[in-house]
């Protein structure tokens, strides 16, 4: 990559299509059948998560354990009873990550069409597993159940405001007394899915999950190609990365929906249509926050007198989508949303043992990030970011890829990480055509897998200090 090339795309054009470039015919028989046979463990290994999970308790969220509270929620495999056991799950997640790097190393030797129709099929088979993992989506409902059905301000009142009603029983213990950390284009989403029942409600946000996963894959396809990437390499990065599958999609995590506008920004971009692509950015910050991220990547890609107007441009649609945002949240949820930093802060504040700085805590026997050292971390955060946005600027950096880093930084000095968060990185290094920065995405999903995998074998909690 030349640091000389166009920062905001080298095309002008470029369709949303999948296109399968041709095969090289000079294929190495030994990375073809390496590829394969990653393809053949994700679908084997997925499976086995799919019809397993009803059984196998370190799957599931704790409330849903034991068959308690599990009536509705099993899926569709939710009878094969079988049990994976901690050690059986540990060894099928061990094979899926390394499925995953085989399959990554030799997607560009593969056909395109076989890796999108293995993504497709294994974010079918995790949909219709029950809910993995975490209790979020079941936060996501309360919100929806405190606005839409008591008229209480979700941005002021946690899940303890109704403590009476029966999805309490479901939420997690560090979220019941928080208001919601989400966007207000979010937030008002379930407010329409309140009405549902409970089993209704945690499908409906896997199906949204889901389908925004497969809309991301769609998008990174076409920027690759926009941007001279092999489309099926980065597709396979995305979309058959087991921390952004069986926990994104497997627990219904609206980080994937909020990838959605936020890679179509970028395509958009790519195609020299900024205005949308500045609103369109915007609009994924509506849903989390933490989207706001790249619009200050993108805006310093923007360089030199020809690239003026492009930045206005994107300030413009960026401008416009936030006043839009802004009156919408306002009619919504009044003064609410305004309490929404001070709410994030405080979650972050109070850290988790799967974060990196939480991890080297317990194993001090420091404890998880406490706020002092939250604050001493937020301010690395911002000189790393201060640093790239400036080379972006000089044109020493392509701007995807400063993206990338930064978020890379942001994933690493996080005090609150959880799993699924390596969505954000993912679709960044894909297109960032930066090597290392792939590299670092690759590692970084195996580092933060292998934190889970030692909570699920035998006396895993003492590695961990907990």
């Amino acid at each position: 990559m030349s640091v000389n090339s166009p920062p905001l795309g080298a095309t002008r054009s470029g369709a949303f299509e999948l296109r399968a470039p041709a095969l090289d015919a000079r294929t190495p028989t030994t990375r073809t059948r390496l590829g394969l046979l990653g393809l053949a463990g994700m679908l084997v290994t997925g499976l086995l998560v799919a019809i397993s999970a009803a059984s196998t308790d370190n799957l599931l969220p704790v409330p849903v354990r034991g068959g308690v509270g599990l009536v509705g929620l099993a899926g569709s495999f939710g009878s094969t009873g079988i049990n994976l056991g901690g050690a059986g799950l540990a060894v099928v997640m061990a094979a899926m990550f390394a499925s995953y790097v085989l399959t990554v190393g030799a997607a560009h030797r593969l056909s395109p069409l076989l890796v999108l129709g293995v993504i497709a099929a294994l974010h079918a088979l995790i949909l219709l597993a029950p809910p993995l993992f975490s209790t979020d989506v079941f936060s996501y409902q309360f919100y929806g159940r405190i606005g839409a059905m008591q008229g209480w301000n979700p941005y002021l009142a946690g899940p303890t405001a109704l403590a009476g009603d029966p999805l309490y029983w479901y939420i997690g213990q560090k979220w019941i007394s928080t208001p919601t950390v989400y966007g207000p284009v979010f937030t008002a989403l379930s407010y329409l899915l309140a009405p549902l029942t409970i089993p209704a409600d945690v499908f409906a946000y896997k199906a949204i999950a889901a389908m925004s996963s497969l809309g991301v894959v769609a998008l990174v396809w076409n920027a690759a190609r926009l941007r001279g990437v092999d489309p099926a390499r980065a597709a396979a990065l995305v979309g058959l990365n087991p921390l952004i599958v069986v926990y994104g999609v497997g627990g219904g995590h609206n980080d994937l929906l909020m990838l959605a506008p936020l890679l179509a920004g970028v395509v958009l971009l790519l195609q020299r249509r900024d205005r949308l692509a500045g609103g369109s950015m915007m609009m994924a910050t509506a849903v989390k926050l933490t989207a706001g991220l790249l619009l200050p990547f993108a805006l310093a890609g923007a360089r030199g007198s020809l690239y003026r107007s492009r930045r206005r441009d994107l300030l413009i649609g960026a401008g416009v989508a936030a006043a839009a945002v802004i009156a919408f949240a306002f009619a919504m949820f009044g003064t609410g949303p305004l309490h929404l930093p001070a709410t994030i802060e405080n979650v972050q504040g109070k850290g988790n043992w799967q974060s990196f700085p939480g991890f080297v805590g317990t194993r001090l026997g420091l404890g998880t990030v406490g706020h002092p050292a939250a604050l001493i971390l937020g301010a690395a955060f911002a000189a790393v970011l201060g640093v790239l946005i400036w080379r972006v600027w000089r044109g020493e950096l392509d701007w995807i890829a400063g993206a990338g880093w930064a978020t890379a930084a942001l994933l690493i000095s996080a005090g609150s990480l959880l799993p699924w968060y390596v969505a954000w990185l993912m679709p960044l290094a894909a297109l960032g055509r930066d090597g290392r920065l792939w590299r670092v995405s690759i590692v970084l999903t195996c580092i933060i897998g292998c934190f889970q995998l030692l909570a699920y074998i035998p006396h895993g909690n003492s590695v961990l200090g907990l």
